[in-house]
């Protein structure tokens, strides 16, 4: 597993990189396909899409969900896929949500015929400046790497078993 998260102007940097048994083909069918967000994502997270997405991500799509934020609190969260470039990469930014900025890179390259090398790459900001960050910026940073070292496992359990 590699995840490395820094801070830098009070923006934070998450990259997760994860080679999958997969082809190219297939691991791109995975991932856009916005449901499966939902089998990729931590329980404890209470993580639930509200609208209706279609079957493939494109963009300009605008995906809507419900997370538990912070326990005993969701919160709404709406995303839009803001590039695409399809079997290389695709992009979701937040466009209202619990955070100041989200920035969310999903990078895959073909490693070999049946391996795919998979990296996000995550900037995101807390709200009120630097209020928000003595406040609950450990708490999020935290919480954030938990979501893709959790991810990380979930995926090594669907793809390796």
């Amino acid at each position: 597993m590699k995840i490395n998260l820094t801070k830098q102007s009070g923006i934070y940097t998450l990259t997760s990189e994860q080679v999958l048994p997969l082809s190219l083909e297939k691991a791109w069918e995975f991932f856009t396909l916005p449901t499966n967000l939902d089998r990729i994502t931590p329980k404890e997270m209470e993580f639930r899409i509200t609208n209706n997405p279609p079957n493939k991500t494109y963009k300009g799509q605008i995906i809507t969900y419900k997370i538990g934020a912070l326990p005993f609190i969701k919160s709404n969260w709406i995303t839009e896929i803001t590039h695409l470039e399809e079997q290389k990469f695709f992009v979701d930014e937040q466009r209202f949500g619990p955070y100041a900025m989200w920035h969310h890179e999903h990078h895959f390259k073909a490693v070999s015929d049946n391996e795919v090398l998979m990296t996000d790459i995550v900037n995101f900001k807390l709200p009120c400046g630097i209020f928000g960050d003595l406040v609950a910026g450990n708490y999020v940073k935290n919480k954030v790497k938990f979501i893709f070292e959790s991810r990380y496992k979930i995926l090594e359990k669907t793809f390796l078993s």
